[in-house]
Parts: structure tokens; sequence; C-alpha cells
């Protein structure tokens, strides 16, 4: 009997030990397979995702250094025509300016300063999509594959409409807003405008309008990342419009012509990424809308 008792522990030990093997092969097998899956994961980014801290900085700084590169180069080029760069930035104004009257210099150095720093701006926005060109070198490595698709068409869209939106301020906004303030100067009153003023009103104004019109880039990308979605964007499309003129009222001059000019584009190019952003994107419905749906 004792004999017998024996054997069945000695068999139930046995038994306990293959399970517990078993269980020890499962696991090592389930690890494998979670470190292989990691694995295949982190093979899909660059070898960025590895490097230390020190070595993203450098690799930024380098990128750096060539947009800083790229940016001199223009500057150089274009130093030598600064003056003839102010005189078509200033002739919207000039045109609008009473026959006795022109431009002024309250300091020294505007002379000089004004067109420096216009020639700065025009080589900066020259060299906007080189400079689009190195942040995408330094961002895209630690993409995927499908946001890399995404990220191609974003990044060209958003070069052509910045470059739209500082045309059409130019072209369009800037001559609207110079008329109508000449127009409304008292009659004692000889408009005589500082070179240094109105190189900064006219670069904010390219500024905010070349900014507004990356509305539908933005759209779009708050929709892709899960932000918001198509729904609530249309449900909430009045207090956007509204938003826009407020927008519009705070950042331009002060005066309905240009707060106009600004509020309906935002509006115009708000409901162009909403529209993109359908195209694109096919929402599922959601469960309570089915639920009703089979009722």
């Amino acid at each position: 009997m004792s004999l017998f008792k024996r054997k069945k522990s000695r068999q139930e030990k046995i038994a306990v030990s293959a399970i517990t093997d078993q269980d020890v092969i499962d696991q090592d097998t389930e690890t494998k397979t979670n470190t292989t899956q990691d694995k295949k994961s982190e093979d899909v980014l660059s070898p960025l995702a590895d490097m230390p801290i020190t070595e993203h900085l450098i690799e930024l700084r380098r990128h750096l250094i060539k947009i800083c590169v790229a940016v001199l180069i223009i500057f150089l080029g274009l130093v030598g025509y600064s003056r003839e760069l102010y005189n078509f930035l200033s002739d919207p104004l000039v045109a609008q300016l009473p026959a006795n009257s022109t431009m002024i210099a309250t300091d020294i150095t505007s002379n000089f300063m004004a067109p420096i720093r216009l020639t700065v701006f025009v080589a900066a926005f020259l060299a906007m999509p080189y400079i689009l060109y190195q942040i995408w070198s330094f961002v895209a490595p630690g993409l995927y594959k499908k946001e890399k698709k995404i990220a191609i068409p974003v990044l060209l869209s958003s070069i052509f409409l910045f470059y739209a939106g500082v045309a059409f301020s130019y072209f369009i906004v800037l001559k609207g807003v110079l008329k109508f303030f000449i127009m409304f100067a008292p009659q004692n009153v000889l408009p005589m405008t500082d070179i240094d003023s109105y190189l900064s009103f006219a670069l904010k104004l390219f500024m905010v309008f070349g900014l507004t019109f990356e509305i539908p880039v933005v759209t779009l990308l708050l929709i892709l990342a899960g932000i918001v979605s198509i729904q609530s964007l249309e449900e909430k499309r009045r207090y956007i419009i509204v938003g826009c003129f407020a927008v519009a009222a705070v950042v331009t001059p002060p005066d309905g012509v240009s707060m106009l000019m600004l509020a309906i584009p935002m509006w115009l190019l708000f409901e162009l990424g909403l529209f993109l952003a359908k195209i694109l994107i096919k929402e599922e419905p959601s469960p309570t809308l089915v639920s009703t749906d089979k009722e």
C-alpha cells in the first residue's frame, strides 16, 4: 500500500512538473512573439527612434544650419536689389497718396534698415519650400508609411496656400485697405507714412493672410488626428463663422474692409477643408444611429 502511494505521488509530481514546464514554454513562446511583434513595429520607424536625445539635437542643429545657410545665400543674392524690393512693396501706397505727398523716414537708420528687413523677409519667403523640406527630413523618419502618404500632400498644399495668402494680401487686400485709410483722412492732414511703420504694417498683413490660408490644412489634420469630427464641425458651423469674424476683427487693422477681406476667406477656406475631409474620410455611423435605423 505504501509502495502504491509512493508511485502515485511520484506520478503526481511528474505531472505537475510537466504542467509547469509546459507553462514556462508557453510563456517563453508568448514572450518571443511579443518581442518579435515589437521589433516589427519598431522596424517601421527609422533609426532615429533609437537615438539618444543628444543625437536628436545634433540632427536638429544640422537641419537648422542648412536652413540658415539657404536663407543667407538668397539674402546675399537679393541684398543688392533691396531698394527695388521696397519700391515694389510701397507701390500700392504711393499710388494712393496725393500728388504732393510722399513717404518719409523719421529715423536716420530707417533708409537702410527698412529695405534690409524686407530683403530678409523675402529671402525667408523664397526659401520656404526648402525650409519645410528640412523640417520634413527631420520629422519623416519617425512617421509610419500611412502618415508619410498623408504628410507629403499636406506639405505641398501648405506651401501653395501660404504663397496664395501672401499674394492675395498684396494684390487685393493691401490696395483696398490703403485706399480706405487715405480716403478718410481729414482735409487738413497730408498723409506721409513712415517707411518703417509701413513695412511693419505690410509684413503683419502678409503673415496674417499667409497663415489664414492654412485653415484647410489645419482642419483636415484635426479631423485626421481624431481631435474633431466632421459632424461636430458641421454642427458648430455658425459658431465657427462668428469666430472667423472675431479673429479678423482682432488681427486686422481697425477697418471694416480688411476685416471682411479676411473673415470671408477664412470661412470659405474652412468650408474647403471640411469638403476635402468628407472626400478623404468616410465616417462610420454611430451605434445610436444604427440602432434607431434598425428600429
